[in-house]
């Protein structure tokens, strides 16, 4: 049975999330769907990392068997015509076979996020659902001082949701970077795994910083107190991307190329 491996785009706006649920429509019932509508296969999506209400991707990855052996460009097309037609805000950017062995969540070696802050005066409504408005000036370089005392193998504790279900809250942050480009900032940061609301309680904290409100002595007081309720407000969901999820090469694809269009011949040729 044939693995296929997804790299999938996605508006995270209207969706609860990632992971199909009770409460409301999300990505993977919307992708499954569109594989039934394709194969005729009643699948499951396995995802890299289930992102919540609102939070979009650039490159989460997926992966789902197949009974039969399609073409991954074949793959690719059918399922966005299904997702084109059911007016859905995702799309299927590549498609791999992979080996049998190569699973999206627990072959993953580090997930980058990107979190977008519009920081100027007046509202941006263009960004809506794109991005954080803060009002504030921000101070990038401080806030970038600050994020290097999170830097490391930490008990992330404070930055971690209460209904957090990691088995452990000491994970190690490898990559916190910022940028400014004119009114727009932007947070990377890199690691193996995040905990739940682990970027979004950080980089609340750390806008906290940047309005000169909180010192890199704040920052390292909240990270030592393990207790969630001394991180800042929780940033909100509409800045936050999936932005790539790291694989070992070990995970090869075994076939990517689609076949070459050939010409049809006129009559009389």
């Amino acid at each position: 049975m044939p693995r296929y491996r997804l790299t999938v785009e996605y508006d995270g706006t209207p969706y609860v999330g990632f992971q199909r649920q009770t409460n409301g429509y999300a990505v993977q019932e919307a992708i499954e769907k569109a594989v039934k509508k394709f194969t005729g296969e009643d699948v499951t999506l396995f995802v890299a990392g289930r992102t919540d209400t609102g939070v979009h991707a650039l490159g989460q990855i997926c992966h789902v068997d197949l009974s039969r052996d399609w073409a991954p460009f074949r793959v690719l097309e059918a399922i966005n015509a299904h997702l084109v037609v059911a007016d859905e805000s995702i799309s299927i950017v590549d498609v791999e076979i992979m080996d049998e062995d190569f699973h999206a969540r627990f072959s993953a070696k580090g997930r980058h996020y990107l979190y977008r802050i519009v920081n100027r005066h007046s509202p941006a409504p263009l960004e809506r659902h794109r991005a954080w408005w803060v009002r504030r000036p921000l101070d990038v370089d401080a806030m970038q001082d600050a994020s290097s005392v999170l830097i490391g193998t930490h008990d992330f504790t404070t930055f971690r949701a209460v209904q957090c279900q990691a088995k452990s809250p000491v994970k190690t942050l490898d990559v916190i970077e910022f940028s400014r480009l004119g009114e727009i900032v932007e947070v990377r940061l890199s690691a193996r795994s995040f905990l739940h609301n682990q970027v979004r309680s950080i980089v609340g904290t750390l806008k906290l910083v940047g309005e000169g409100r909180w010192t890199r002595d704040d920052v390292q007081a909240a990270l030592d107190s393990r207790d969630h309720q001394r991180c800042g407000a929780l940033a909100p969901p509409c800045g936050l991307y999936l932005a790539k999820v790291d694989y070992d090469v070990a995970f090869t694809k075994l076939d990517t190329t689609p076949p070459p269009h050939r010409r049809k011949r006129r009559a009389g040729r």
